[in-house]
């Protein structure tokens, strides 16, 4: 598999991945109009969902777009799956106009370019999809020539123009949507399950767009795997800001036509960012996930618009996206200093995951650092809590106390305490209480500056108070600590996440969180979903939408009821085909919707069972699983720290 010719490491090496990876500035993007709410330029990060009836059921999906916005969501995604429902689009806007509800509606499209060209006539924005707009899905393994590659993209540029013609004229936004799941065979063979794959994807229907003199787009990069996703999200801001450098070099607008063909926008290529986790799933698992993912983005000063999918009730979704935007208002205006000259670029590849790699060293009786597991650390108070308890908590419980294991407590910005430490043996490190930066940048300027044989233990806070401390406000943002569990969770999983996934962390303490089992809990669910230490079942599963075969809220129930004893097996739970096989790569199993009552069960992203009635699929997922060696009785598991 070849790389794009513009593809080279050294050069996006030099290129940033955001203004400063020590700091949380907004990446400055153009505005992007869908109706009368504005995405990117001034405007604040929106907020997106998407209703999950039958696009048919006319009165349903204005009912269902009625309570998003009641709850706060700005723009409301809808599926289209066929032309049919993408007529039908006419009616459920008309519908809300009349109830006075001016929302914008987005039409998701799959396949068929004849239901996008259908419903670009009823609403302010369509989201397609490169992986499957123009390309059927067949995961055909076979190599492309030059010659063939450029003749598929010839194929696409013809299916694909007509709709960008028909929006610029009619002024319908679009977002060129890239997905982990549905990358096209040709991109596959090309470029792999990757995300250099998925940027590649999107830069081609850019390009076709960019040459029509349409810029009214927005891009995104969702996987369910919060890595991924984010490795993706970077590479394409690295090259977006490359490709606008070469512009700059040029002396013209970024198409290789004409600059007067690109009209009155000026043709770089800032284009808004939409974040989003796919398949997150449900309850704290997919709360924490969500975080890892769009939170650590938005620390970083990228994405202009959210969506948190989960496998719930849409209005579910609003609070936490919310909450997560007003997190990373917090960590932007707050208190913290600016580090404006870190003297020290940062540790770590932002575009591939590499642990970083450290000596191994004993505390508290536990080795820490090196290859061994990322360790869970709690405090004396919370280990004394929860002794009479210990031995029944199995794989969850505490490893080390903090008030034994000997931490060094440090502020990155002291150099000279810092090249001390670097001349002693590898010591267990911290960023010291009180520091005045935020935990992401200082715990990243401590990696850079630290010798890579010390090990780092993470906090999600450097303010461990119970009491909220800086009651007052500053531009209308609280600056209260927060003491609502859900912002506890979505704190920590963002500043411990997000430096998991740099390569950053041999073990981490969640102090935010007061109660004991709690704090627990959420420090192994944060490993879990970061993909850096598997303790439980791992679930993968879409949120529901029209398109969904079964109901996924309860079906997601029973497995979970079947199979959550089943430590580190990956079961994926998908609604219809769109993005099953892919996201289900790195999966063990997958139950996925194949028609009506009717699913199919994979092996990796395998289909190897056929039409199973869906009163049948749940035993038959467990005689498949007995069937590759990886079942046990629930009896023989140690019980869930809960």
């Amino acid at each position: 598999m070849a790389p794009p010719s513009w593809w080279s490491r050294a050069q996006l090496d030099n290129v940033k991945f955001c203004a400063n990876p020590f700091s949380s500035e907004r990446r400055k993007t153009r505005e992007v109009r869908v109706g009368n709410v504005g995405i990117g330029g001034d405007n604040p990060i929106r907020v997106q969902s998407m209703i999950t009836c039958d696009t048919m059921d006319t009165e349903a999906s204005i009912e269902q777009t009625l309570e998003l916005a009641e709850v706060g969501c700005e723009i409301v995604r809808i599926t289209a799956p066929t032309v049919k429902d993408s007529r039908n689009l006419e009616n459920i806007g008309k519908g809300l106009r009349a109830r006075g509800c001016d929302v914008p509606i987005v039409a998701d499209i799959h396949f068929k370019s004849e239901a996008a060209m259908e419903a670009a006539k009823w609403v302010e924005k369509v989201r397609i999809n490169p992986g499957n707009y123009a390309d059927s899905k067949k995961f055909v393994i076979r190599e492309y020539t030059d010659e063939q590659y450029a003749a598929e993209l010839g194929r696409i540029r013809e299916r694909f123009t007509p709709l960008v013609e028909f929006c610029k004229e009619h002024g319908v936004a679009m977002r060129i949507g890239t997905n982990h799941g549905s990358l096209s065979d040709r991109i596959l063979n090309r470029y792999g399950d990757t995300p250099l794959g998925m940027v590649e994807s999107a830069l081609e229907f850019a390009r076709i767009a960019r040459d029509c003199g349409y810029h009214n787009f927005v891009f995104s990069m969702k996987a369910s795997n919060p890595k991924i996703m984010i490795a993706a999200y970077r590479l394409l801001v690295a090259r977006l800001n490359e490709l606008d450098a070469e512009e700059i070099a040029k002396g013209r607008g970024g198409s290789s036509e004409p600059p007067g063909r690109l009209g009155s926008i000026p043709p770089t290529w800032n284009y808004p960012l939409h974040l989003g986790v796919t398949e997150a799933g449900e309850g704290e698992d997919a709360r924490i996930k969500s975080a890892i993912g769009i939170g650590s983005l938005l620390a970083d000063g990228i994405g202009d618009t959210v969506r948190v999918s989960l496998t719930e009730d849409s209005p579910h979704e609003i609070p936490v996206a919310k909450a997560l935007i007003e997190t990373r208002k917090i960590a932007e205006i707050g208190n913290q200093s600016e580090i404006r000259n870190p003297g020290s670029e940062i540790s770590f590849d932002p575009f591939s995951y590499q642990r970083r790699a450290t000596e191994t060293i004993e505390r508290d009786g536990v080795r820490v650092g090196g290859e061994e597991l990322i360790r869970v650390v709690t405090s004396r108070e919370k280990f004394e809590k929860l002794a009479h308890k210990i031995d029944k908590l199995g794989d969850y419980k505490p490893e080390i106390v903090f008030e034994n294991a000997g931490v060094i407590e440090i502020d990155p910005q002291d150099d000279a305490a810092i090249s001390k430490l670097n001349a002693e043996p590898a010591q267990f490190v911290t960023v010291k209480d009180q520091v005045d930066l935020a935990v992401i940048p200082a715990f990243r300027l401590l990696a850079a500056k630290l010798q890579p044989r010390h090990p780092i233990l993470l906090k999600d806070t450097f303010d461990c108070r119970a009491s909220v401390s800086d009651a007052g406000q500053r531009d209308g943002v609280s600056q209260k600590r927060p003491t609502d569990f859900l912002q506890t969770l979505l704190v920590a999983a963002t500043n411990i996440g997000s430096l998991l996934c740099d390569g950053i962390g041999d073990a981490i303490l969640v102090r935010g969180e007061e109660a004991p089992g709690q704090s627990l809990r959420l420090s192994y669910n944060i490993l879990q979903a970061a993909g850096s230490r598997i303790f439980k079942t791992d679930y993968v599963a879409c949120p529901s939408c029209g398109r969904t075969l079964f109901n996924l809220q309860t079906t997601t129930a029973k497995i979970k009821a079947a199979t959550l004893h089943l430590k580190g097996v990956k079961i994926a739970i998908m609604g219809c085909i769109v993005n099953g096989p892919g996201e289900m790569a790195d999966a063990d199993f997958g139950y996925v919707g194949g028609a009506p009552g009717k699913v199919n069960l994979y092996v990796g992203k395998t289909p190897v069972k056929f039409n199973i009635p869906e009163s049948e699929a749940v035993d038959r997922l467990k005689d498949l699983i007995r069937e590759h060696g990886k079942w046990i009785e629930p009896s023989t598991v140690a019980p869930v720290l809960v």
